[in-house]
């Protein structure tokens, strides 16, 4: 993970180009998402815990769309991992069909698409933390930018497992569906390397392409402020 030395990126204030019609589509196609994948849900209550960062995130992205508009990748990340977190919300994690027919064709013991999931927990937010720092702090191009951008991502990851923690305290067995364990006593151990993973392959195949990306948001918010 070497430093890059990105071009110029836009000032947090800039107005976004209305040429940039992706992250309005982005946010409609998960908006629809949601709201189907609560139908037929197979456990309301955890279908609400798993979703409630796409019901967070999805609003807040909008409301800052004009002051902080995010590049078309970062946008296209964040839709993908909050179609990752919907299906999850919707069979449950350790219910997933694709998760199981790669289970049953692999001969694993266990559904993969919790992995999946903690991999994204590490990947996306990579991206975002990488953006947000070198957007709003003198980090851009520093050598420090790539590990307190994994740094930061652990800690997320770090706050998540608590959180199943203390749903597993308050809520006991009915916890089981959004812990998503599958009798693995090493789970926590695990949803944390496969997000530091995530981080660190992100940041290894992305970092240039997210700085292009840095580039074409710059001359999009300045054509619109001109």
């Amino acid at each position: 993970m070497t430093a890059t030395h990105p071009a110029p990126v836009p000032s947090p204030k800039a107005g976004p180009s209305p040429r940039r019609r992706l992250p309005a589509a982005l946010a409609v196609a998960v908006g629809a998402a949601l709201v189907v994948s609560r139908y037929g849900a197979d456990d309301p209550t955890t279908w609400l815990l798993e979703t409630v960062w796409v019901m967070v995130g999805l609003p807040l992205a909008i409301l800052t769309r004009r002051r902080f508009p995010l590049s078309d990748l970062l946008c296209g990340l964040l839709a993908a991992h909050a179609l990752i977190l919907v299906v999850g919300g919707h069979y449950t994690y350790a219910e997933v069909p694709v998760g199981d027919w790669v289970r049953d064709r692999l001969g694993w013991d266990r559904n993969p698409y919790d992995r999946l999931g903690h991999f994204a927990q590490g990947f996306v937010p990579a991206v975002l933390v990488r953006e947000l720092l070198a957007r709003t702090s003198p980090l851009r191009g520093s050598r420090w930018l790539p590990p307190l951008t994994v740094c930061a991502c652990l800690a997320f990851s770090a706050v998540f497992e608590m959180l199943e923690w203390l749903a597993a305290v308050t809520g006991g067995d009915a916890a089981d569906a959004f812990l998503g364990t599958q009798g693995d006593v090493w789970d926590t151990q695990w949803d944390m390397f496969c997000a530091l993973l995530g981080a660190a392959c992100a940041l290894l195949l992305l970092s240039r392409v997210h700085d292009r990306a840095l580039v074409r948001l710059g001359r999009d918010t300045q054509a619109a402020a001109s």
